[in-house]
């Protein structure tokens, strides 16, 4: 599809812009941005404040009668159950708010969420009802993934389609300043609790921050409550009446709508799909590279102190206030394509010489390195790939083929990318088959823009993919 094709019309306003036109609309907008920044926030708390807890204590109060190795790895096991439950949520949600629409699904994804993890700051431990204790770790666990699989990407929906085409991307990479937010918040709570000492720690000080994010749970959810439905949902909808409304044909036997529906189901057009699949593996396999092994590596690899690491991720989660919109400013001025392919090539050529140059085990050259991989992959691609997504997919199935897009190529390249570079390393110890590996993923993403559309400023009514 040509950028003049996929462009909107400059004579023509879209639905989005039409709303924006009036006080009411402006002020509808301030609450779906909020509400998506919170809803956003709040998945990232629940998945970082896990993430440390499964690290930091939850093997002592869920698994104490195992060894130490074994604990952890239960711990950690429990984690990965949110993953497998994602690209399930992802595809009930999906399809529902395809369906129902945009807010009724985001309603319920973040209470599901919310509730999910308060009840985890509730759950007694090993020592009080056994088995009992993870069993319930895992089942909370299990819903929390699921209502967070429709999340994110139901939130880079909501705002896609209220924002206007030409700033589409600045508005869209509110998403990601979200999930900046959200590891900020779970890290510094956590930081205020491991000032404990470690009984209390253990005995009650882990429940604060599940129970303290219920506050921002009720908050999104409140406010979701009385957002409205996008523009562009609304519009379609009220053009399927219209269909719905022409009688068939004589020399037809189906409605307009049947005829319509067999063109723009799910299974009826896979390029945009898999275009998702290729851009996402690009972005999540480096980015958990690049704050996630690495950070274990330089720790316990090369013994480099832990402030060297924990500091660097805190920088770079502060530079991504600014790295993230800027990202999705440069896609609406230059395109998404091109930007998103310039990070990609740039993480491909920042591979080799960031784990050549982590030997140093220089304090300032590691931390640089990691702050640079962050802003790259963690944060730069992400701010570019929330209106690309949105705008990849046709009105009618976007939400649905986003989320199961997004989440099978987190599962693919993210949810692996730790193992297999601990799996590289321990067979040939050394780091070069690791940077190869971060460069590979980096480097699909790259090949993928190839065959991707551009699709700045596209019209998000379009009932067919962007290719």
């Amino acid at each position: 599809m040509s950028d003049l094709q996929s462009s909107v019309d400059s004579h023509k306003q879209s639905a989005a812009e039409q709303r924006l036109a009036t006080p009411e609309g402006r002020l509808e907008f301030i609450k779906a941005t909020l509400s998506c920044w919170l809803g956003t926030t709040m998945e990232y708390v629940d998945f970082a404040l896990y993430g440390l807890a499964a690290g930091l204590v939850f093997s002592k109060v869920f698994f104490p009668d195992v060894s130490p190795t074994v604990a952890l790895l239960s711990s950690f096991a429990t984690y990965s159950v949110g993953f497998v439950a994602r690209p399930i949520g992802a595809i009930f949600f999906g399809r529902l708010g395809d369906r129902k629409g945009r807010k009724f699904v985001l309603v319920t994804t973040i209470a599901l969420m919310g509730i999910s993890t308060t009840l985890i700051g509730f759950i007694p431990s090993y020592a009080t009802i056994g088995l009992w204790a993870p069993m319930i770790l895992v089942v909370l666990r299990f819903v929390q993934g699921f209502g967070a699989g429709a999340e994110l990407s139901g939130a880079t929906v909501m705002l896609g389609e209220y924002a206007p085409p030409k700033h589409r991307g600045l508005i869209a990479s509110i998403i990601g300043i979200g999930s900046n937010s959200g590891t900020l918040i779970a890290s510094a709570v956590w930081l205020l609790v491991l000032r404990l000492n470690e009984d209390d720690t253990i005995t009650w000080g882990w429940r604060i921050p599940f129970i303290l994010s219920a506050l921002i749970a009720v908050a999104a959810t409140l406010i979701r409550r009385h957002v409205r439905e996008t523009p562009v949902f609304e519009q379609e909808q009220n053009e399927l009446k219209q269909l719905q409304a022409q009688p068939k044909t004589v020399t037809s036997t189906q409605s307009p709508v049947d005829t319509l529906s067999s063109k723009t189901s799910f299974w009826a057009r896979n390029k945009a799909f898999f275009v998702m699949l290729g851009l996402r593996i690009g972005e999540n396999g480096p980015s958990y590279l690049a704050q996630g092994f690495v950070i274990g590596y330089v720790v316990n690899v090369l013994s480099v102190n832990k402030t060297v690491a924990t500091t660097a991720v805190f920088v770079a989660s502060l530079l991504g206030f600014f790295v993230i919109p800027f990202a999705g400013w440069l896609s609406d001025r230059y395109g998404r394509r091109i930007v998103y392919r310039w990070f990609c090539f740039l993480l491909m050529l920042y591979a080799v010489p960031a784990y050549m140059f982590l030997e140093t085990r220089d304090p300032f050259i590691v931390a640089s390195i990691i702050v640079i991989g962050m802003c790259l992959a963690s944060l730069g691609i992400f701010g570019v790939q929330a209106a690309y997504g949105v705008e990849l997919f046709g009105v009618r199935n976007r939400y649905s083929k986003m989320a199961l897009a997004k989440e099978l190529g987190g599962i693919i390249s993210g949810g692996t990318a730790s193992l297999v570079a601990s799996v590289l390393l321990n067979h040939y110890h050394t780091w070069w088959p690791i940077a190869i590996y971060f460069a590979a993923m980096a480097g699909i993403g790259f090949f993928t823009t190839f065959f991707a559309p551009e699709t700045r400023g596209r019209d998000l009514n379009a009932v067919e993919d962007a290719i």
